[in-house]
C-alpha cells in the first residue's frame, strides 16, 4: 500500500484493503489479549507485597476482556474454509406447502435481513418473486462483509415450520418447508465457465423498481446446462449489469455444488431428488402447541422461537460451526488409509 501507484489500480487496491483488513482482524486481538495479559501479570507482581480490593479489581478488568476476545478468536478459527472470509450470496425458495411456504419464505428472508443487519453486513437484493396470495416464491440477496460465507453456510438446507396457518379459516396446523442456499462469491478465474455450458434468455422485470420496470428486457436468466442451475436477477437497470450479478451467483452455487459432492452433503440437504419438503429438513420451527426450534445436525434447541424468528440465531450458527470444526479434526486426526 505504500507504493506510489497502489491507489492507480482500483481493483487491486479493493482487494488489498479487504485482504487486509481480514489479517487486522485475527492479528488485532491477539495483540490486545496479549498487552492485557501482561498488563494483569504486572498488577499481580504489584499485589504481592500487599494485596487488596482494588489491584483484584484491575486484574479483573484485564483478564475479562481478554478472556472475550480469546472466545472470539477461538470461534473464528472454525471458519478457516478457503472461501469462509468471502462475501456470500443467500437464497431462499419456497417448497411444498403452497401459499403456507410463500409466506415461511418471506419469513425466513425477515429473519435473516434481520440478523444480518445486526451483525453490520451489507444487503443488496439480487433477484425477489412475490406471491400473489402472500410471501414469496424465491428471493436472492448479495451479502457484504468479512466472512459472510462462513457464517451464513450454516445456514444451508430445509427449514420446516409448524403453525396454525393464518391463511386457514378453520385454524388448523399447518407443515411448511423453505430452502436456503447459500454460495460464496466467487472470482472469474475461480470458476471456469464454459459458455457453450450456458442458456441465456431475457425479460422484463418484475415489481417494484421505476420506469425500466415491463418496459425493457433487463431482467436476465441464465441456465447452466451441465447441472441444471438456473440463475436469475433482475434488479438492475441494464441488461449486462444483471449479466454480471447473475454470472457471480452461478459461479458461487457451481462451487457450492462441487463442495456438496465432496462433502457428501448433497444427498442429505436435498436428497436425491432435490425435494424441498418432509424428511429432508436441517431446522424445524415449531410455533404451535408449543414452541421449539431444533436444528437436527447439532441437537441445538431453544424454546424461544419468535426470538429466533426475529434473527437471534447465533447459536445454531455457532453449534454448526464447532460440529464442523470436530468433525473435520477427527477426519485430520485419522491414519490415512494404505492402498493395497
Amino acid at each position: 500500500m505504500a507504493r506510489p501507484d497502489f491507489w492507480a489500480d482500483k481493483e487491486s487496491q479493493a482487494a488489498a484493503v479487504a485482504e487486509l483488513k481480514r489479517a487486522t482482524a485475527v492479528v488485532s486481538p491477539l495483540e490486545e489479549i496479549r498487552k492485557r495479559l501482561a498488563d494483569a501479570r504486572d498488577y499481580l507482581e504489584l499485589g504481592r507485597g500487599a494485596w487488596s480490593e482494588e489491584i483484584e479489581t484491575h486484574v479483573r478488568e484485564c483478564v475479562e476482556p481478554a478472556e472475550r476476545l480469546l472466545a472470539e478468536v477461538d470461534f473464528r478459527t472454525m471458519m478457516g474454509g478457503d472461501h469462509d472470509h468471502r462475501n456470500a450470496i443467500l437464497s431462499i425458495h419456497a417448497g411444498a406447502g403452497g401459499v403456507e411456504s410463500c409466506d415461511w419464505a418471506r419469513m425466513l428472508l425477515r429473519m435473516y435481513t434481520r440478523w444480518l443487519e445486526e451483525k453490520g453486513f451489507k444487503l443488496e437484493s439480487l433477484d425477489s418473486v412475490a406471491e400473489p396470495e402472500g410471501g414469496i416464491r424465491s428471493a436472492t440477496l448479495q451479502v457484504n462483509g468479512a466472512y459472510a460465507f462462513g457464517y451464513l453456510q450454516a445456514e444451508a438446507g430445509v427449514h420446516r415450520l409448524v403453525r396454525i396457518s393464518p391463511f386457514d379459516a378453520n385454524s388448523r396446523r399447518h407443515t411448511s418447508f423453505a430452502s436456503v442456499d447459500v454460495a460464496p462469491e466467487m472470482d472469474e478465474i475461480e470458476v471456469e465457465i464454459d459458455e457453450k455450458d450456458l442458456k441465456t434468455d431475457t425479460y422484463r422485470s418484475q415489481g417494484a423498481g421505476g420506469q425500466h420496470v415491463n418496459v425493457t428486457d433487463s431482467a436476465v436468466r441464465i441456465t447452466h446446462l451441465p447441472s441444471g442451475i438456473v440463475v436469475t436477477c433482475q434488479n438492475e437497470r441494464s441488461q449486462h449489469k444483471n449479466r454480471a450479478s447473475a454470472m457471480k451467483v452461478l459461479r458461487g452455487r457451481l462451487y457450492r455444488l462441487e463442495q456438496a459432492k465432496r462433502e457428501e452433503e448433497l444427498r442429505y440437504l436435498y436428497g436425491e431428488k432435490g425435494e424441498i419438503a418432509w424428511g429432508r429438513q436441517i431446522r424445524s420451527y415449531v410455533l404451535q402447541p408449543y414452541q421449539l426450534v431444533k436444528d437436527h445436525r447439532t441437537e441445538e434447541e431453544t424454546g424461544n422461537a419468535e426470538g429466533v424468528l426475529e434473527g437471534k440465531i447465533d447459536r445454531f450458527i455457532e453449534a454448526y460451526l464447532r460440529r464442523r470444526a470436530r468433525l473435520r479434526s477427527e477426519a485430520a486426526s485419522k491414519p490415512a488409509k494404505k492402498s493395497k
